[in-house]
């Protein structure tokens, strides 16, 4: 594998992890900003390649613009595509969400056939695009969720970030197909946990993990259930698939599966239990019903995720690409110490 790689999204929560170990693999990195003159955003990154003695270099590229990553991809030979919105505030799902991620994905691999030189690409989609809600195994007779399934489920209306995932994912596929200078890789993570590299992040985990901290689940925590996986694991997965040349295909990453009163039972084993004003009960689902728009979320996303269970089989991250998870605990340890260091708690 070539030593150029451009990665999208690189300043963001996985992004930023995703960049630091290509500088310390002294791999040649590109990284897109919408607006260069907003250095506050990369400057770690920065600091990390003068540390590491690596080369990096920062161009400009919006995903809702035809032909803005085509500079940035001349000459690469690979390209992490890791750039795509996550917010869980949405007003308009198709401005917010799923226009920035399928046109994005359409600019983005448009650009590394047009280079004539980009020979892999690896794409950040997610567990969103393999399912939609917890109860989709249940209806569809699974016992587990697999890189076999796809979303069957989300909509514009209904879980509008997994539908931005699925519809990226799939065009992304289509595009794939549709040429033969380079081999599309995918990494589906499931919920991402752990440390912010920047000493700033707006990350919806970062938000989660606050939350959960901070007492807003203080009298009753969802009994929802995620697959929850490191950013590092993550940033490292594709790395892995980057170098793998045996790499094909999607790979679900997955450390394991908790509802919110498992992530606190590990805040406690941690931290202990006095330090923050963790969940001390599973509020029943009927309740949920009642206060749902306080956690925007719809009646019909608490009939089918609240109280059903979710299984996620990440052998093939372990077996093809070699992927070793980090402990959950030292996941959560560090996120926390982080967020400490920040101020955020």
């Amino acid at each position: 594998m070539g030593k150029i790689v451009l990665v999208t999204g690189g300043t963001g929560y996985i992004g930023s992890w995703i960049v630091k170990y290509l500088l310390e693999r002294k791999y040649s990195v590109r990284i897109t900003v919408r607006d260069k003159s907003k250095t506050k955003k990369f400057q770690h990154l920065l600091d990390i390649a003068e540390k590491e003695n690596g080369d990096i270099s920062v161009w400009k590229g919006d995903l809702l613009k035809p032909g803005s990553f085509d500079e940035a991809a001349q000459g690469a030979d690979a390209i992490i595509h890791a750039a795509s919105p996550f917010t869980l505030r949405i007003k308009d799902p198709y401005h917010d969400l799923i226009d920035p991620a399928l046109k994005g994905t359409q600019n983005v691999l448009n650009a590394a056939t047009k280079s004539g030189t980009v020979k892999r690409i690896v794409l950040t989609s997610s567990v969103a695009a393999i399912y939609g809600d917890n109860v989709d195994m249940a209806e569809q007779g699974l016992s587990e969720f697999t890189e076999d399934h796809f979303n069957s489920t989300s909509s514009a209306k209904h879980q509008p970030y997994s539908y931005s995932k699925l519809v990226a994912e799939k065009e992304a596929w289509r595009i794939a197909g549709d040429q033969k200078q380079w081999k599309l890789l995918v990494i589906n993570p499931a919920f991402v946990v752990g440390p912010s590299l920047a000493d700033t992040s707006d990350s919806e985990s970062i938000n989660f993990m606050k939350n959960v901290l901070k007492g807003k689940f203080f009298f009753g925590a969802p009994d929802l259930t995620f697959g929850y996986v490191d950013v590092r694991d993550v940033a490292l997965a594709h790395i892995l698939a980057l170098e793998n040349e045996a790499a094909e295909g999607r790979h679900i990453l997955s450390e394991r599966t908790l509802n919110f009163m498992g992530v606190a039972d590990s805040v406690r084993r941690c931290f202990g239990n006095k330090k923050y004003r963790l969940p001390i009960m599973r509020a029943p689902k009927i309740f949920l019903y009642s206060i749902g728009g306080l956690f925007n979320v719809t009646p019909k996303f608490v009939k089918r995720n609240i109280g059903h269970t979710l299984k996620l089989n990440s052998t093939k991250s372990k077996v093809k690409l070699g992927l070793k998870y980090r402990e959950f605990d030292d996941t959560i340890r560090d996120m926390v110490d982080k967020m400490h260091h920040l101020g955020i708690v």
